[in-house]
């Protein structure tokens, strides 16, 4: 299991719209990785919901927004086709992503994990719930926590 201050393992991952993801091409900027169980499934639905309705305030605070599970690409296609999702959905068919993140859990079936990573790839919050919305609030309070204190260093 990832720690925070942990570096984030790499990776590459194809996206919902087809392009290549790769984690090192987005340091400099905060990324923010939801790994989660199921398209389509309740929780996951009204998880991702809650990611596309707070997409510009993730953007706003410097970061990009990945969602990953072990769906195919054309799942996630249909997936964020049918609910307008603007962040990437990423296919980790294989799961090997999912293993590294900690993200396996019983059966094959994804655990509901929430990374965010800084800047410099470290792993800067781990956020764990059964409940989709904490999973978002958490990372955009994080993000706002981190804006506040780098904005107080500055003005010093």
């Amino acid at each position: 299991m990832l720690r925070v201050g942990d570096v984030a393992p790499g990776f590459e991952l194809v996206s919902h719209t087809g392009e290549r993801i790769n984690l090192e091409k987005l340091r400099g900027r905060y990324v923010v990785l939801f790994f989660y169980p199921k398209d389509g499934s309740p929780g996951c639905t009204r998880e991702n919901c809650l990611l596309r309705d707070n997409f510009e305030k993730f953007e706003k605070l410097g970061a990009v927004t990945l969602g990953i599970s072990r769906d195919s690409v054309e799942s996630h296609k249909r997936f964020a086709e049918k609910h307008g999702f603007t962040h990437h959905l990423l296919s980790d068919p294989s799961g090997e992503v999912v293993k590294a993140y900690g993200a396996a859990g019983l059966f094959g079936i994804t655990k509901r994990i929430t990374y965010v990573i800084d800047p410099e790839g470290r792993v800067a919050k781990i956020i764990q719930s059964i409940n989709p919305s904490t999973h978002v609030s958490e990372a955009l309070k994080t993000l706002e926590t981190i804006s506040s204190s780098e904005a107080s260093r500055t003005e010093s």
